[in-house]
Order: structure tokens, then C-alpha cells, then sequence
């Protein structure tokens, strides 16, 4: 039977999706299912790795009945995950010692103090991972784990023990255990990796008390990661791609070459920009990380990260808070409702600055509010902050690359905002590229596994699919956009307590 699809198998912080992409990259099938939030105390978050499993496991079939498909036309399948998070499993039962430890949880940054107070330690790790020491990142997770439940140490020793970050985690489980991988793009977030060597670090490992034999082999993101030979599922099917979700955007959003990027307008923003073959280590708070590679790339390719800690939430703050709008799409109609912000900026400093100012005591504003100020200059003004915010962090990628940016691909749930795409365009003096189908992540990861396998010919053959972006071009004259950014630079300087 002929092969009509790829799956892609996106595991995300909140829900388990599966999407299946036909060779015109349109979604024929998609499932999704939610799955439990666990807060044991303040700052602590966890998963059920088996809820996680099972929840994606059931959309896999879900997205093959709602596309009126059949196992035989399913080419290969492609994962993309939330990044960071952490689970340690017993090798002979495939049972976790624990609950998966989130990317956001926050329990062990009294780890990253301790043994990351030291500049040295701090810029040693920083040269080899390109990440900053930050309890973000999966290290301390794991090692909070080891120490924490009694006997998990010396049965990880005994290599006993298995750890994944959540592609791993997927891909043992529709392997039935024959399989302990993951590829480069999701080793590299994880503080234990030296992404210019390509190997697990010695250093670091012992640094984190973490046992080499419990962690998986790693591969580049279009490889073979076996196929699927778990009970309930189809078998054979092969796994072809693996990429964390922003590095599976980066290549779903076509950014294969040096200078290309993409922002997804998510919760946050979350910028990445190619850089090649160049590990560009930043100046400016940015990270440098692992970009996925097509199948046959040669060496290593890198991107650098930025992100912006505050992007739909704040949309839906001015739904759920404030009280101004009743869903996130009412914000264009009001933006476009009124002429300008009427001087009005929104900071939305909730949880402090991010890149590249890094100030992690300052907190939200509105400024400039006259009289004369409405809801409707309010809600424009916080579009304009996502696009500021944005700016801010492409000028700082430019600076440390040394790349100018004249294009920028957009996905996530924002970037439908026809005013708000306008005015990134207008602000940053560049072109804004929207895809039809804004699924990148997921489409990024089903790139990964179809070249792989010859379902799509090439990268010609991919980018051809991209004809139809809508396109946003600069109108806004220089002196207009200077006296904007202006504006938004004099009101992070109010909030700020640098």
C-alpha cells in the first residue's frame, strides 16, 4: 500500500497531540488529549511519565481515525517534546522511580547554587553546554532524583536506572524497551552535553553526580530510532525524526540556512536563529544551542535562543484579569479600532526581564495613561509589547551573530493576529512570513522523519511547500519607528531595577 503520511508525535507541557502531515504538508488527521498538572508544593511541578505514554499512545490511533487512515499509509513518524523535563525509569519493568520532573519546576535550584556558584564552574559549563547554569535545564533534575529516592543511586550506578528527557521516554515505550536514544537537540538541553564535541561530558557528569550508564545513546535528529513493536500499537512503523519542540519549529519554519529565524508566539516567545555550523557563543544573555539537522548534513549545527518570558499571557491577563476583552482574537479588532496607543506602553514584567535585560526584580507597568486612555489603547498597547519584546531580542541575535535580520518566520497562536504581524514587521524593518498551516513544531518533526525515509525528495522539495506564506512587509517610516522604540525603551527603564 502506498504511503500517504507522516505522523508527528508532539508531546507538549500540557497535552499529547499526534498529526498526520500528507507530502503537501496539510494536516489529514489530528488528536489531542490533555494530561494531569501535578503541584506536590509551591514551585514543584511533575507528570505522570505513564499518563504521558498513555495519553500519547491513544491519540496516535485517535489522529489515524479522524484522517480515515490506515497503519499501511503511515510512512514514519516524527516526535517533538517539551525540553528539559526529566524521567528515570527502571530498565527491566520500564516503571519510573518517580514522577517526571517539569522543565518550569524550580526544586532544585538550591542544587544550581551550590554547585554552580563558582565563576568558573559556571563559565566552564556555560563553554561547553552554551546553556547558563539554571535549574531549568534537566542536570540538577536528575540528580535531585538519584538523591532523593531511596536506592535510585546505587541502582543507577548498577545501570539499572534509565534517563530520557520525554522523547526518549516515547520512544523506549513504542519500542516495548528495545530502544534508549535521543537525538542532539534535546541532549543539548540538558547541562550534561558538549555540544561542540557531540558527546556526553565527563566533567559534568561528575559534577552532577550522574552515572553514565543510565543515560541513552545520541543521535542526530533525522536518524533511525527503531520502529514500533509495542503490543496495541501498529508494528514497524519507523522513527525517523526527534527534535525538542523549538528546534523542531526552527526546521519546520524551513530555517535552514545561517540567519534564518523563527519566533513562536506562544505563552512566551520562544526566537531562534540558525547559525550553521557556528556555535555563536552570546554576548548578551542569549543560549546557544543545538539546531536540527536534515538527514546526511554534515557536522554539528547550531542556533542561538532568546526568549521572552511573557507573550500570550498577557493576552489572556487582559482576559482573565482585567476583564477588558472576552478572547484573545477580540484584541486585533480593537487594535485596529483606534489610530495609535494614545502614548500608552505595557510592560508586561510579571515574572521580571528577560533577555536582554535580565533583571529578574522588575515587575509589570502601564504607563503613559491619560484621561483620554481605553480598553482599546490598552489592548493595542500589549500587542505592541509582543513585537517590542520580540525587537529587543532580534537586535540583541544580530549583534551577537553579526547577521542582520531582513526576514523572520512566525508561528504559535498569535502570529494569527493580522495587526499584531503589521507591526513586528514595521518595528523590526523586516519581512514577517506566516505559513498556511502553523503547526511548525509538529511539522518540523514530520520534515525530520519523511526526508529521511525519501518521503519528501529533498530540502527543494520542502521549501517549495512554503509558496503559499502570507507575507508581511514594512510601511512604517524610520523617524515613526524610532519614536516607538523609544517609547518602549524609556518605559522598560521605569520598571527596571538596573
Amino acid at each position: 500500500m502506498p504511503k500517504k503520511y507522516v505522523m508527528s508525535l508532539d508531546q507538549g507541557t500540557t497535552s499529547s497531540r499526534a498529526i498526520l502531515f500528507d507530502k503537501q504538508g496539510a494536516i489529514c488527521g489530528v488528536a489531542q488529549h490533555p494530561f494531569t498538572q501535578i503541584y506536590p508544593q509551591p514551585g514543584w511541578v511533575e507528570h505522570d511519565p505513564m499518563e504521558i505514554a498513555s495519553t500519547q499512545l491513544g491519540v496516535m490511533a485517535e489522529a489515524l481515525i479522524a484522517a480515515g487512515a490506515t497503519p499501511d499509509e503511515i510512512d514514519s513518524i516524527g516526535i517533538t517534546n517539551q525540553r528539559e523535563t526529566t524521567v528515570v525509569w527502571d530498565r527491566a519493568t520500564g516503571e519510573p522511580v518517580a514522577n517526571a520532573i517539569v522543565w518550569q519546576c524550580r526544586r532544585t535550584a538550591g542544587i544550581i547554587d551550590e554547585l554552580c556558584s563558582d565563576p568558573q564552574v559556571a563559565a566552564d559549563i556555560t563553554a561547553k553546554t552554551g546553556l547558563v547554569p539554571d535549574a531549568y535545564f534537566s542536570a540538577s533534575k536528575i540528580k535531585w532524583i538519584l538523591d532523593s529516592v531511596p536506592g535510585a543511586r546505587q541502582r543507577a550506578e548498577a545501570g539499572e536506572l534509565a534517563f530520557g528527557t520525554v522523547d526518549t521516554w516515547l520512544i523506549w515505550q513504542l519500542t516495548d524497551g528495545k530502544v534508549h536514544a535521543t537525538d542532539r537537540t534535546n541532549a543539548s538541553r540538558t547541562m550534561l552535553f558538549d555540544i561542540h564535541k557531540g558527546d556526553w561530558d565527563d566533567g559534568l557528569l561528575k559534577l552532577f553526580g550522574v552515572p553514565r550508564a543510565m543515560l541513552p545513546e545520541v543521535l542526530p535528529s533525522s536518524a533511525d530510532f527503531g520502529v514500533t513493536s509495542r503490543a496495541g500499537l501498529p508494528e514497524g512503523i519507523p522513527i525517523r525524526g526527534v527534535a525538542g519542540d523549538q528546534q523542531a519549529a526552527l526546521f519546520g519554519q524551513c530555517c535552514f540556512e545561517p540567519g534564518q529565524t523563527k519566533n513562536t508566539y506562544g505563552t512566551g516567545c520562544f526566537l531562534l536563529m540558525n547559525t550553521g555550523t557556528e556555535a555563536v557563543a552570546s554576548k548578551n544573555g542569549l543560549v546557544t544551542t543545538i539546531a536540527a539537522s536534515a538527514p546526511g548534513a554534515e557536522g554539528i549545527e547550531y542556533a542561538l535562543e532568546g526568549s521572552v518570558f511573557v507573550a500570550g499571557a498577557l493576552i489572556q491577563w487582559l482576559r482573565d484579569e482585567l476583564g477588558i476583552i472576552s478572547d484573545a482574537a477580540e484584541t486585533e479588532r480593537l487594535a485596529n479600532s483606534v489610530e495609535n496607543c494614545a502614548g500608552v506602553y505595557v510592560v508586561p514584567a510579571f515574572t521580571g526581564l528577560g533577555a536582554p535585560y535580565w533583571d529578574a526584580q522588575a515587575r509589570g507597568a502601564i504607563l503613559g495613561l491619560t484621561r483620554g486612555a481605553g480598553r482599546t489603547h490598552i489592548a493595542r498597547a500589549a500587542l505592541e509589547a509582543l513585537a517590542y519584546q520580540a525587537a529587543d531580542v532580534v537586535r540583541t541575535m544580530e549583534a551577537d551573530s553579526g547577521i542582520p535580520i531582513k526576514h523572520l518566520n512566525v508561528d504559535g497562536g498569535a502570529c494569527r493576529n493580522n495587526f499584531l504581524m503589521q507591526f513586528q514587521a514595521d518595528i523590526l524593518d523586516a519581512q514577517i512570513n506566516r505559513p498556511q498551516v502553523i503547526e511548525s513544531t509538529a511539522f518540523g518533526a514530520a520534515l525530520l522523519a519523511g526526508l529521511n525515509t525519501g518521503f519528501w525528495e529533498d530540502l527543494g522539495a520542502v521549501r517549495s511547500l512554503r509558496e503559499t506564506d502570507d507575507r508581511f512587509v514594512p510601511h512604517m517610516d524610520e523617524e515613526s519607528r524610532k519614536a516607538h522604540l523609544d517609547g518602549w525603551h524609556d518605559a522598560v527603564a521605569r520598571v527596571s531595577t538596573k
